[in-house]
């Protein structure tokens, strides 16, 4: 019986072992969502930009992307070219401001350029929160009955255009 004591250890270690090697065998950057395929929350936000139209839920007639952003996330100023080139390319792209104060990230869109038809400031982070914001840049796909079906967690990267986004889009046009 004493010499299965000195096992118990061991067992441990190779049972915390097993859960952490199952753990590492899941995709790091694929955060789940329980919003997808629901219907996008009811919220408005004022806008950000004199003569640019707020947001709120009713404006949600897509396929849209919604992109939260902020000034101070570096992950954002990586993502914004490839947010301009989607805006070229005739995507409708709706911004909102999450957690930032109006004039910084006025200064920010003035510094890099604005590829939003509307823009909305979240400055409390509600509207995030009921989105499911983790953090920001998060972009969520909308389609035409409002409803969430895509959500992506970090910076849109041209692969995620090409592979996921765009091949989405195209699928909800129809």
């Amino acid at each position: 019986m004493k010499r299965l004591l000195y096992l118990l250890p061991l067992a441990l270690f190779l049972a915390l072992m097993g859960y952490f090697a199952v753990g590492l065998q899941r995709d790091p950057h694929i955060l789940p969502s329980a919003m997808i395929d629901k219907p996008a929350p009811d919220f408005a936000l004022p806008p950000l930009l004199d003569g640019k139209p707020g947001i709120a839920r009713a404006d949600l007639d897509g396929p849209l992307l919604v992109n939260f952003f902020a000034s101070w996330c570096v992950p954002c100023r990586a993502e914004h070219p490839v947010l301009g080139r989607l805006a070229g390319a005739g995507v409708e792209l709706l911004g909102i401001a999450w957690k930032d104060k109006p004039e910084d990230a006025r200064a920010w869109l003035a510094e890099l350029g604005d590829p939003y038809r509307r823009l909305a400031v979240d400055r409390d982070g509600r509207v995030g929160i009921d989105f499911g914001v983790y953090g920001v840049p998060e972009t969520y796909v909308i389609d035409r009955a409002g409803k969430i079906r895509y959500r992506e967690a970090g910076p849109i990267t041209p692969e995620d255009l090409k592979d996921k986004i765009l091949p989405l889009l195209a699928e909800l046009k129809r």
